[in-house]
């Protein structure tokens, strides 16, 4: 078992360490502490506001821990400098390596070259050698393809989509959450690095990763980036028409005007993004947005309550935060919604 010592020196937050705060709240059981020099005796708690393991300033305070995770997002998904030294430390002290960034820690000839000298494993879960390209060959009618959207990016759409498939597990429904990013496969252990996959195979790959997983009944498929981010809408794109969804979960945070990262670029109206996807999707296969999802950890549970009441008269759907609330309205919504394309996605439950 993975015993988790986080790496977040300067960017201990709940945005830039995002990769730190979701292994804290959905994998509690194998993270001992988190290394950061600067925030030392802190609780987690106080620096992501989930878990409630202690800060620390060096790995002799993480005792019996047996993996470095690199838990930070950076700009760019490249390799903070000052952290090469602590990797090369950590290595030396017989850990394995974590990481999702961009910048492959298992390429590097000297860390590499460490890594087998003291045998321990480096994992980029970004790394991959998707070359397949989309076919539209094989994919089965009787699962149910739900995807979750955004006006922005980073505002909840992995956490969406896993909080619906934990729901429904509980339940007795056979679901699977397909990761599409870093750090939904460090907590589901598959899936595919999608904004790290050649251009030319963004659909094939996400198309592949339905075909690997239509076993199940219903293919909780994790959203990336944005349509309307300058960034990153050409990986929105490409996984929106390889993944072929049905129905899509639109995803958006109370408060958030502008554009992440890109503060003069206004968000659009969210009935003209809720468009936009459907727009885009059905270039492809007949989708529309079936629910919302909205993201209100900014205001208090009073708006949000009012938020909620808003959005469900103004679009005529359910909505609701899955963390907040808990998922049971969407959960509800997506199985309406599968009874209606007439996929039977009970029969395993009643």
């Amino acid at each position: 078992m993975r015993k988790i010592l986080l790496l977040t020196e300067g960017f201990s937050n709940p945005h830039a360490g995002k990769t730190a705060r979701n292994l804290l709240y959905y994998k509690p059981e194998e993270v001992l502490a988190v290394l950061d020099r600067h925030n030392a005796g802190k609780r987690s708690g106080e620096l992501f506001g989930a878990g409630d393991v202690p800060v620390v300033s060096s790995f002799n305070e993480a005792e019996g821990a047996n993996t470095l995770a690199i838990g930070v997002a950076p700009p760019g998904g490249l390799l903070p400098p000052n952290y090469r030294e602590i990797i090369v430390e950590a290595i030396k002290r017989g850990m394995n390596i974590l990481s999702g960034l961009h910048t492959f820690l298992s390429d590097d000839i000297e860390l590499a070259k460490l890594a087998k000298e003291n045998g321990v494993k480096i994992f980029d879960t970004r790394k991959n050698d998707e070359q397949e390209v989309a076919n539209r060959i094989g994919i089965r009618e009787d699962c149910l393809r739900i995807h979750t959207v955004g006006n922005d990016s980073s505002l909840g759409k992995m956490v969406s989509s896993l909080e619906i498939a934990l729901g429904m597990k509980r339940i007795g429904i056979d679901v699977k959450f397909v990761a599409t990013g870093q750090t939904g496969i460090m907590i589901e252990g598959d899936g595919c690095p999608i904004d790290a996959v050649v251009g030319d195979y963004i659909n094939g790959a996400a198309e592949q990763l339905v075909l690997k997983n239509q076993h199940h009944k219903i293919l909780l498929i994790e959203g990336q980036g944005s349509l309307v981010h300058p960034r990153y809408s050409s990986v929105t794109l490409g996984l929106l028409h390889g993944c072929i969804p049905q129905g899509m979960i639109m995803c958006y945070e109370v408060g958030r005007e502008n554009i992440h990262g890109l503060d003069g670029i206004k968000i659009p109206p969210l009935e003209e993004v809720i468009n936009i996807y459907e727009q885009m999707a059905n270039i492809m296969f007949p989708s529309k947005v079936i629910g919302i999802a909205i993201n209100s950890r900014k205001v208090s549970k009073e708006a949000a309550e009012a938020e909620r009441i808003r959005i469900k008269e103004k679009f005529g759907l359910p909505a609701c935060d899955v963390v907040r609330d808990g998922p049971d309205e969407l959960i509800k919504a997506i199985l309406s919604y599968g009874e209606k394309l007439q996929i039977n996605l009970r029969q395993e439950v009643f």
